[in-house]
């Protein structure tokens, strides 16, 4: 079990978004590398007692969010690890100029 009992709420686990490692370049957005990077960050999840393994945590929950019955999860657990995502990863954009929209966007909310 984790330490921190927010990663425990519910039956979808994961663990906190890291800071998001932007390289400081000229050639680069900041905000646009931390999109691509928060979209495509691979953790440890454990959905319903299942563990998926080093997956990209976005698609994931994606996917649950939208039918969650095929993952044994409740629409409010799926909503739930959702929206603690979405948390996470808006402070990580927002700290590089990055905007809450663009998850919205990518979600489909």
């Amino acid at each position: 079990m984790n330490a921190d009992p927010a990663q425990d709420a519910g039956r979808i686990t994961f663990p906190s978004l890291p800071a998001v490692p932007v390289p400081r370049s000229c050639s680069l957005d900041p905000a646009l590398y931390a999109l691509d990077w928060v979209l495509n960050w691979a953790a440890d999840v454990n959905v319903a007692g299942q563990p998926h393994a080093a997956v990209p945590v976005f698609p994931l929950l994606r996917r649950i969010r939208h039918d969650p019955a095929t993952y044994g999860v409740s629409p409010a657990e799926a909503q739930a690890a959702a929206e603690r995502f979405m948390a996470e990863a808006t402070a990580a954009l927002e700290a590089e100029g990055g905007r809450r929209e663009w998850l919205e966007r990518e979600f489909g909310v």
